[in-house]
């Protein structure tokens, strides 16, 4: 039974673990194999929702560290993740699991199929980043606005929720069709951010109405919503993933990436132990690592994924963002409260408010206007996107 109570009943739980069942694993999209092989090896399995391009700086770091731990790394995309996890939950096959999908990651340790890391380092992590000794939020990721660099000839490009609010206000005819964000009844990661922003500004819902009447766009990854802003779709984007935004404007200097001043969600990649892990030495040693200055200053030099560590600064981390924005700054909380993300009666009664809002819209019901699509099977609270964006 979980170990803290939340709205997600045993049935509901039974339900959504029956549909995973039914969906193909599939194979991983890579694995990253490191270490000696043979019967000196010391094993360790990863399951992990963070593509090679990030994830190889933190391995090959880690071996050269640890060069009789012999490391597969399986880079999954979240739903095969979780399917696996809960199709090994009596017999895991990877020591150490790590995913953006908090909901799904507080879920699964909440059920039990988490350890505990008993290190100093686990002890000193910040508690605000952390469940326990079980669940380690290890980066640091804001949740953005990105604007094409010639909207400033038409209006001052938004700095924050509040700046976007009044731009749709006073610009509706210009921005009709060029404002884009997630589709909150397709995308785990829309529906986890509106969740967010409902709870934390309370003029969130005046956003919402405002985005129906200028006829928002509504995409399901970050990728498709830079895609459009690059090829001039787009104008601006709501609520995109910092760190695939990063990469890509790095690349594209007619987009300008902004942390909205007012405050900026910011959700992090969480990682645990396997209950039963078959190789609880090294997967303790990882995560260690993982919680080390050494691995989060790589987070933060080598990645666009940002560190954690209150001792590791410079651009990159939580200090800095902390440090420009203040109290602005909103990490998504690792605590019961992310169960309510999966609650089936407050996901639709979300969902209807932004029904209401794009009422006028076709592309937001399957049937004649204003008559809502029938709700979507519950989806993963994480972002929904390609293996490599």
């Amino acid at each position: 039974m979980p170990r803290a109570a939340g709205t997600l009943g045993f049935a509901l739980w039974s339900l959504i673990t029956g549909l995973l069942a039914l969906m193909p694993v599939g194979a991983s999209a890579t694995t990253l194999h490191f270490g000696a092989q043979g019967d000196t090896a010391r094993p360790l399995s990863i399951y992990g929702v963070l593509d090679p391009p990030q994830m190889r700086p933190l391995l090959e770091d880690f071996h050269r560290r640890n060069p009789d731990i012999a490391i597969d790394y399986h880079n999954l995309e979240t739903l095969a993740l979780h399917t696996r996890v809960l199709q090994e939950r009596d017999a895991p096959q990877a020591d150490v699991i790590m995913s953006p999908a908090m909901p799904w990651q507080y879920q699964l340790a909440n059920e039990g199929l988490s350890a505990g890391v008993d290190s100093v380092a686990a002890e000193a992590w910040p508690s605000w980043a952390r469940w326990r000794h079980e669940l380690f939020g290890v980066t640091f990721e804001p949740i953005v606005m990105v604007y094409r660099r010639d909207l400033a000839e038409r209006m001052a490009p938004p700095q924050s929720h509040a700046d976007l609010l009044a731009r749709l206000n006073d610009h509706s005819d210009t921005l009709h069709g060029r404002v884009v964000t997630y589709d909150p009844r397709l995308s785990g990661a829309g529906y986890t951010y509106a969740i967010e922003d409902a709870r934390i500004s309370a003029r969130y819902w005046d956003l919402v109405e405002a985005l129906g009447r200028s006829d928002a766009a509504l995409e399901t990854t970050t990728q498709a919503m830079l895609e459009g802003l690059s090829d001039g779709r787009y104008w601006i984007g709501y609520n995109l993933i910092g760190s695939y935004v990063q990469n890509y404007v790095a690349t594209h200097p007619e987009l300008v990436m902004v942390v909205p001043q007012d405050y900026a969600l910011v959700l992090q990649r969480l990682v645990m132990m396997m209950r039963n892990a078959p190789h609880p030495d090294t997967a303790a040693r990882f995560i260690d690592y993982l919680l080390s200055s050494a691995a989060q200053t790589l987070l933060a030099t080598r990645t666009t994924l940002g560190a954690v560590h209150p001792r590791v600064d410079g651009e990159g981390t939580a200090q800095a963002l902390r440090a420009r924005l203040g109290d602005a700054i909103r990490p998504v909380e690792i605590g019961p409260g992310l169960l309510a993300t999966l609650d089936t009666l407050k996901r639709q009664t979300l969902l209807e408010q932004w029904q209401q809002a794009f009422e006028n819209r076709a592309t937001f019901s399957d049937g004649p206007l204003g008559d809502p699509a029938p709700l979507p099977a519950p989806l993963p609270a994480s972002p929904q996107e390609p293996s490599n964006p």
